[in-house]
């Protein structure tokens, strides 16, 4: 392939150079490729900005089999990579599910387990500004935590010594659409992508070109909002584990120290104090009323968590117990 350079290959090479750890020098990289324009421009960017950053790249396309024409569109994928001389390992959902979430798993799974036996420690997907922005529109609607407003991250961990990397954050959909017409690169499309039964596609089809008529650049104003919250988080993050060292005793958890607090402080200390012991199945009701219970004029008590975990507290503390499975 003859060498290219464009100010959107700029763009992402100097992302990375500003952010070296997002994507190493000589790592070895497993790129999701969907064949949709966005796996496609990344593909094509990574490419082009190798020999800069010695990165081996390794190509995974899963066939979901939920549409007649997939088996087809991962043949002519492969066929292309072929070409280009790129290592594909193509996975067929056997037993496939129609909806989101399994479809997401699955994927997720394999791509852990591919990963792991080629040696990569950096998964990337195409994910783009324009799928920030609409994840934070849905999960606004859907009431979330202000945790969950930040939206996809460019880097978080998938599996031990294994995180999922989304470059193209910095790029719109409207970008991608504009590099693989300029690189002249193939693009299989999906006609899931345009069906209204899926959330994501209606926000994108009916929500998001409303905003953008009403106030041009709404897209990149959400991205942005979405990205500074992400921030925001990371930040109050790192203030609750100051927090918590002053409530800690030892591994216990200082109950009157805890409850002494504001209300939303006590929420988020004890929350991130029960995820980092791996209790990480309560709700928000579930943790309000397990803070009810807390109050200084309450007795001691325990709750079950899952996992074989158990809460206990005394008048002063508070402890986990964890139960030994069997062997």
């Amino acid at each position: 392939m003859a060498e290219r350079w464009s100010p959107d290959h700029l763009r992402l090479h100097r992302l990375l150079l500003r952010q070296p750890a997002l994507l190493p020098k000589g790592a070895t990289l497993l790129v999701a490729v969907s064949g949709g324009q966005d796996s496609m421009a990344l593909l094509a960017l990574l490419q082009d900005l190798r020999r800069l950053h010695g990165w081996t790249l390794q190509l995974w396309h899963g066939d979901h089999g939920l549409r007649p024409e997939s088996a087809q569109q991962a043949a002519e994928l492969a066929a292309w990579t072929a070409a280009q001389g790129l290592p594909l390992t193509l996975d067929t959902w056997r037993r496939p599910h129609p909806d989101e979430a399994s479809a997401r798993t699955w994927r997720y799974q394999r791509l852990v387990e591919r990963a792991t036996a080629l040696g990569a420690d950096h998964v990337l997907t195409g994910h783009t500004a324009s799928d920030r922005a609409e994840t934070l529109l849905l999960r606004l609607a859907r009431g979330s935590h202000r945790r969950g407003l930040g939206g996809p991250r460019a880097s978080r961990t998938l599996a031990r010594n294994l995180q999922l990397v989304r470059p193209l954050l910095v790029f719109s959909r409207a970008d991608t659409a504009r590099l693989c017409q300029q690189l002249a690169l193939p693009v299989w499309r999906d006609p899931s992508n345009d069906s209204p039964a899926y959330s994501r596609n209606r926000i994108r089809t009916e929500v998001m070109p409303v905003l953008e008529a009403l106030y041009p650049g709404a897209e990149r104003r959400i991205c942005a909002l979405s990205e500074r919250l992400g921030e925001e988080e990371q930040a109050i993050t790192e203030l609750t584990e100051l927090g918590l060292q002053s409530l800690r005793c030892g591994d216990d958890l200082g109950r009157r120290a805890l409850m002494a607090l504001a209300a939303a402080n006590r929420r988020r200390l004890l929350h991130h104090w029960l995820a980092r012991r791996g209790a990480t199945g309560l709700g928000a009701e579930a943790l309000d009323s397990l803070l009810a219970r807390l109050e200084p004029q309450r007795g001691p008590g325990r709750i079950d968590l899952g996992g074989g975990l158990t809460l206990h507290w005394d008048r002063q503390r508070l402890w986990l117990t964890e139960r030994r499975q069997p062997p």
